[in-house]
Order: structure tokens, then sequence, then C-alpha cells
């Protein structure tokens, strides 16, 4: 993984089994046809094996695609107790039946729905993973309450409106989940939880980097980036742009990107927001 951090080849029995459960927040980071990340949450995502992730499909969106075209892709398996796992893998194939889809339709969100189930289960061969790792609460606070402040020194006027209303509002809640993820120089996602970013402005996504400031740090100026923002009522947006490097905001080194392309990755309907689609007459 990016920065010299510790790494494992495989899961262990505990990891498997604290990561099989049904509340959880799995992000699921590909690579699109232009080689830009994209982030998604995956709710079944999880360890199946030593060796292996595996996630069930339920609904149609942008990441199904990317990874049947490019197979390396990124993971993040966030439980309630607050701890983690991240790492890379190659997909290899999918299957319609199996142990992993029949537990994931005996869950009790699929068992008793009566629109939808999941339908594919996903395998993906494990590259390296992170290990558990705890949430550094204290950082992520102190980060948020930076980034907040300089926010609020520097905020300045743009004249073009990428993030609206809604977006900036998710991205400010200080309680939502935000992860970022780019394509490392092995051709791989690489995933890390930047919880404390808020929307500077209408134009830019900023964060301390009080929390993950080495791996923040290591990320080249210039690089495409993929935040993803998520609200405890399962509201989310996804955002790609420019990193802008570290900077001095307000007083405080943050970490800025600037945003240009906004996509809405919620059902019924996951689309591109901005750069606005264009409208086109349906004929007969």
């Amino acid at each position: 993984m990016s920065v010299s951090i510790e790494s494992f080849n495989n899961f262990s029995e505990r990891d498997i089994a604290s990561q099989n459960v049904e509340l959880k927040v799995g992000i699921l980071g590909t690579v699109n046809p232009a080689g830009l990340p994209h982030l998604t949450m995956i709710s079944t995502l999880q360890a199946c094996s030593p060796t292996q992730v595996a996630w069930g499909q339920f609904t149609e969106g942008l990441s199904k695609k990317h990874i049947l075209e490019n197979p390396k892709a990124a993971f993040l398996v966030m439980t309630l107790d607050k701890n983690f796992w991240r790492g890379k893998a190659t997909f290899t194939h999918t299957s319609n039946a199996g142990a992993e889809f029949d537990g994931y339709n005996n869950l009790p969100m699929f068992r008793y729905n009566a629109y939808f189930g999941v339908h594919t289960v996903y395998y993906m061969d494990l590259v390296e993973q992170s290990g558990k790792v705890s949430l550094p609460m204290g950082s992520i606070i102190g980060a948020a309450l930076r980034t907040m402040m300089a926010r609020t020194i520097s905020r300045g006027h743009t004249p073009q409106t990428v993030l609206n209303p809604w977006t900036c509002a998710l991205f400010n809640k200080l309680d939502n989940l935000k992860f970022l993820g780019y394509i490392d120089e092995d051709g791989y996602p690489v995933i890390l939880p930047v919880i404390q970013a808020q929307a500077r402005n209408s134009v830019h996504i900023m964060f301390s980097t009080a929390a993950f400031r080495e791996e923040l740090g290591s990320i080249p100026f210039g690089t495409s980036v993929a935040i993803f923002g998520l609200s405890l009522e399962m509201e989310d947006v996804l955002l790609r742009g420019e990193f802008q490097g570290i900077q001095k905001v307000g007083g405080f080194q943050c970490g800025l990107v600037n945003v240009n392309w906004v996509y809405n990755s919620m059902p019924p309907k996951p689309q591109q927001i901005y750069p606005e689609l264009e409208l086109k007459a349906v004929e007969f």
C-alpha cells in the first residue's frame, strides 16, 4: 500500500468473523475507463476467506461496469465499533449461487424485501490489507474542528457553482462519513477515511491533515481523487477533482481538492449531476 503502513496478505479468522455482520459500511474503489478513481458504498462487502473478498450486487451502477473492464480494486470495511480494514484486491469472477449468495439473501434486509435481493456475488483475490485498525477519533475530531475553522476564515467567493447547497450541507455535517480514493503507482485504487473533509465553498473540498497526515501528504499535487460523502441516513454523493496539495488555509495545514465532477450514486437513478447532462427529447 502507499506510504509505509503495516500490511498483511491474508485475513485472520477473527477478521472474517468481525466483518460478517449486517450493519457496517463497505466502500469499494474501482478504476473507470479514463483511469480515474471511483468509490461506491457496498453494504455487503466483506472478507469471505483468508484470501478473498466478496460483495453482492442488488442494484446497477458504474462500479460493476468498471470492475469488469479493470479488475484492480480497493476496499474499506468499517464496523459499528469504529474499527476498519482496508486494502487492495483483484476481481476474479462472479457467481449466482453458493454460500455467499445464500448468506446475503438470508439477511433480513434482503430476505423480507419484496422488491430486490442480491442477484450476483462478486469475488476478489486479496492483494494486501491493513489488518484491523481503530479510527483515531481524537485526531479526527481535532482535524474536523480545524477544517471548520479554516473554511470559516477563508471561504472566499467563487464565480462557479459545482457543489449545490445539499451537497455542501452533507459534507459540512461533522458526523457524516467521508472517504478519499486515488490511483496508486501500481494501478490499484487506495481508500482512506477523511471524515474531517468539508466544503470550503461551492467548488472546493478541504480537510485538515491533523488526521492521516502521512498518507494525505504523500498524494502528489494534481492527482485525480474521488471523495465519497455518506450520511447516517444513508444519503450519499460522489465527487471527483484535482488534488491541490497541502496548503496553509486560515492558519491550518489542509488538503484542498478542486472539484470538477459530481455523481449521485443513490437509487433509484444513479446519475452524473455535474457537469450537467444535456436533456434530450424522447422520440417515438
